[in-house]
């Protein structure tokens, strides 16, 4: 028996599905590069260290990507009142998808990179080689393609339906994604100038339109979870979306520091980027706000929790961890080091992998014909799996965190004497990177949990009341 409202919400499941096997792919080669710190030649003739890397985070954008795009379909046609436009054209826009993100992940792993970019005529138009963006240009292209069919399909189906203001929110950040995805194709020889237009895409990704779909999806789930006033919590969300834009965009600045840019950009980097965190702590009372005004109590307690605690690790992560560093004065001293890993994880698992979480957490038990949630057993299944991604991301922040303040002190700041090389700094936080690994298999075990709730049986709960 069907729980959807419309039943082209069904092709979001295919995408939630592998954005979650993706996301698995994300956390083993997390734990290859983790655990080749420490033992140098760990898997070293089979996945060298930048290799395992280049997947590492490679892996990361898509799963989120496709998370992204699962939560477009199955929020959109419920906001915009209306079946999706085609839900021939979404599954045919999955198997593309899928099919060249894996073969671009195969090619990382079975061929040497400048292999790949000969085999695949980068010297015709030479966009790859850059961290984030490796992908062949017929992968990019292939991305943009994807990207317009995408932007189509929910654009036509707005357009004969319902306009809301998550639907509004949610478009204008897809359609920012697709547009500075454009700089990706940009690669000027000059590096300064490169590594300019190349935070165009990356920061104005994470600090910017990325923003847009996770305030969306995040008041999309808390109408459903709380029953509270439509009115009230869009106006809650335009206020954090205008506060995310003036600062992020701006606070691209805090990238142009040391890029040979003119001095100003640390002033306006450094205000700007203060104010980031203000967006994301707005977020947390937003969300704890509208949890305790609830008018329903909805039975599917593991997704309340999911938004509760992407609120919380998105200021913390995104917010409190960006700030340590943020500042031009500081960022002297720490830019490149361990700390910004810190941040940069807990940011990520905070803002983005918890908001995609919480959205599958919420339409998977409806996608599977269960109700409105799964069984309490399977709730608290979800729930360990929950805190221990958690609470394991949290010390995978402080061990790096700590990796990071010795390896400033250590190379960059020097009590007497020259300042430890790279290497040498390295040795000495060998101990910080064991526990990030320990933390790491724990972060994994977690995700398996998570996933392995939505297998488990039993009595669907109550409906909501």
């Amino acid at each position: 028996m069907s729980t959807l409202k419309f039943q082209s919400q069904a092709v979001a499941k295919p995408y939630f599905a592998f954005a979650l096997i993706l996301f698995i792919g994300q956390i083993l080669f997390g734990l290859i590069m983790g655990l080749q710190y420490v033992v140098g030649d760990f898997l070293a003739g089979a996945i060298p260290f930048n290799v395992a890397r280049m997947v590492h985070t490679n892996l990361l954008i898509v799963w989120l990507l496709f998370g992204f795009m699962g939560s477009a379909y199955y929020l959109v046609p419920e906001e915009a009142d209306t079946e999706l436009y085609s839900p021939k054209l979404a599954m045919i826009l999955f198997w593309v998808f899928a099919a060249a993100g894996t073969a671009t992940i195969l090619g990382y792993l079975l061929v040497p990179y400048s292999t790949l970019a000969e085999f695949t005529f980068n010297e015709l138009w030479p966009t790859m080689g850059r961290e984030f963006l490796e992908q062949p240009t017929i992968t990019k292209i292939g991305i943009v393609v994807v990207a317009l069919g995408f932007l189509f399909n929910l654009g036509m189906t707005i357009l004969k339906g319902r306009k809301t203001a998550i639907n509004m929110v949610l478009m204008t950040g897809l359609i920012g994604l697709a547009v500075f995805f454009l700089f990706a194709f940009y690669n000027p020889v000059n590096l300064a100038l490169d590594k300019y237009f190349w935070w165009f895409v990356v920061h104005l990704w994470v600090e910017g339109v990325w923003e847009l779909i996770m305030g969306a999806i995040l008041a999309y789930v808390l109408i459903k979870v709380t029953g509270v006033d439509r009115e009230v919590i869009e106006k809650w969300l335009y206020v954090i979306i205008a506060m995310a834009l003036i600062s992020g965009i701006l606070g691209t600045g805090h990238h142009f520091y040391w890029l040979a840019t003119p001095e100003y950009w640390q002033w306006v980097g450094s205000i700007f980027s203060a104010i980031e965190p203000l967006p994301f702590f707005a977020m947390v009372l937003y969300a704890f706000n509208m949890v305790n005004r609830r008018r329903r109590e909805h039975p599917n307690k593991a997704a309340t929790l999911w938004a509760l605690g992407t609120s919380v690790m998105a200021f913390l992560g995104a917010g409190v961890w960006g700030f340590l560093h943020t500042l031009a004065p500081v960022n002297y001293y720490t830019h490149g080091s361990q700390i910004t890993a810190a941040h940069g994880h807990m940011a990520f698992y905070g803002a983005y992998a918890m908001i995609v979480m919480t959205i599958i957490s919420y339409a998977m038990p409806k996608l599977r014909g269960i109700g409105e949630a799964n069984s309490n057993k399977a709730q608290v299944c979800e729930m360990w799996g929950f805190w221990l991604m958690t609470v394991a991301m949290v010390f995978i922040t402080l061990f790096l965190t700590g990796a990071g303040i010795l390896q400033v002190w250590l190379q960059r700041l020097p009590e007497s004497g020259e300042a430890l090389s790279f290497m040498a700094t390295q040795d000495k936080l060998a101990i910080f990177y064991w526990m990030r690994e320990v933390s790491g298999v724990i972060f994994l075990l977690g995700l398996l949990a998570y996933i392995y709730s939505f297998f488990i049986g039993g009595k669907a709960a109550e409906k909501v009341s």
